[in-house]
């Protein structure tokens, strides 16, 4: 939990009554108290797992909405249990719905959306907005309102921080009712972020009415299903709105360990040879590799010619593509999932990537970056022998998804990442129909 001043404890209110309460409580009982002039932020927090786990008794409550080591470690055991693929991701939104065929009367207390975490309350939001959707879906909508001042360095004007949360809580029908109680609580003089921190293949009439134009999205695309997750960011990216997917952010490290290995001049022309490029990924989600892929091809200046289903190993149905360098040449690429005993956390993760350059007249370079050592192998056979071969192990930070939230409200961004909306399209074209 965050370090932060409470000046009350969250009040359950009708919820016809959050909007005038707040108006009193700025207005009269908090009079010394100025309301930081920040960001609306709008959360819909399902915590799906959490809430299957607790219910059959595998994790102890109370209900947070945060992905802490005990919750993945208990998602990983009930893969197995629920005879799922052991490369199944812990957020995969399988092993939430197989969950819920199992019995379980669990039911602990509620606290999502009631405290600010950390990385999040020092950005000083002006007012947080969370939907909690149960898995009771008859729950009546519920209403919780609290006042909060972030603790701050002495001498940074701590009355300057302070900010309240607002909880919407109940079914989903009972949400989607409530919708109207909203709109009138976000400061239309401020700018607004909605994060969507739930598969996007669920409730999309409730994405819509929260992610209205002019409101800044932030999605995670290994959440849903692939083509549902890369039509919404293509919609959303051409009709102007400012996304941020923290798939797309995860790759950070791979984009930043390719361009390092090609930085030193000697290897830079390699890059105008490129005949051949492999991605593997975990499981049978897709997305952050097509996203990796179409980054370089744009980079790259390539030309999609066609894109095709292959057969996997045992994991998925892998995607086969040829793109059109600028002189014309070829460059066949390949994405295959890979089964894996212990996956990451969120569905499609990256294993490895291979890029094999042919330079006339030099000695053909082999590039392999991999996230850990022995995910290296598979891509090293099939005559490595005959090149120069470069073999690095990305480092992948273990950041929570407040932490990556936390980055994009620090940084501003009112508009879609330039590289993201340039590959997404092009990812969107290679996955097969």
């Amino acid at each position: 939990m965050a370090a932060q001043l409470t000046l009350q404890a969250p009040l359950a209110l009708p919820p016809a009554e959050v909007q005038p309460y707040l108006q009193r409580l700025w207005s009269t009982d908090l009079q010394g108290a100025a309301g930081a002039s920040t960001f609306t932020l709008v959360i819909y927090e399902a915590s799906w797992l959490q809430q299957q786990l607790i219910r059959t008794g595998r994790l102890d409550g109370p209900i947070t909405g945060l992905l802490d080591r005990s919750l993945i470690e208990q998602a990983r055991q009930a893969v197995a249990d629920c005879g799922l693929p052991l490369s199944t991701a812990a957020m995969d939104q399988r092993l939430a719905w197989a969950l819920g065929q199992h019995p379980g009367q669990h039911q602990p207390e509620d606290l999502r959306g009631q405290f600010v975490d950390t990385a999040i309350s020092e950005h000083m939001p002006r007012r947080l907005i969370t939907l909690a959707p149960t898995l009771d879906a008859s729950l009546p909508l519920e209403a919780r309102v609290a006042a909060f001042c972030p603790l701050v360095d002495e001498g940074a004007g701590a009355a300057q921080a302070c900010g309240d949360v607002v909880v919407l809580r109940g079914g989903l029908g009972s949400l989607q009712q409530g919708l109207p109680l909203v709109d009138p609580l976000v400061d239309q003089g401020l700018p607004c972020w909605v994060w969507w921190n739930s598969s996007l293949d669920e409730a999309p009439e409730l994405l819509d009415a929260l992610a209205r134009p002019g409101r800044r999205l932030v999605v995670d695309s290994s959440l849903g299903a692939p083509r549902r997750c890369i039509d919404l960011l293509v919609e959303r990216i051409q009709s102007g709105q400012a996304v941020n997917d923290l798939n797309w952010m995860r790759l950070r490290t791979w984009r930043e360990s390719l361009a390092m290995v090609f930085d030193p001049p000697s290897r830079r022309e390699a890059l105008d040879h490129v005949v051949q490029l492999d991605i593997d990924v975990e499981g049978d989600h897709t997305l952050k590799g097509l996203l990796l892929a179409a980054w370089i091809a744009d980079r790259l200046g390539w030309h999609l010619i066609n894109s095709f289903a292959v057969d996997g190993d045992g994991a998925g149905s892998g995607v086969g593509a040829e793109f059109q360098r600028t002189d014309g040449a070829t460059v066949q690429f390949r994405l295959m999932p890979v089964p894996v005993g212990v996956p990451r956390t969120h569905p499609g993760a990256m294993v490895g990537l291979r890029l094999i350059c042919a330079p006339p007249g030099r000695t053909a370079l082999c590039v392999i970056l991999c996230s850990e050592s022995g995910g290296c192998m598979r891509l090293e056979a099939g005559g490595m022998a005959s090149m120069e071969l470069l073999e690095e192990v990305v480092p992948v930070p273990d950041e929570s998804e407040e932490m990556e939230l936390a980055r994009l409200l620090g940084g501003g961004h009112d508009t879609t990442n330039p590289l993201l909306a340039a590959a997404a399209p092009v990812a969107a074209r290679l996955l097969p129909a």
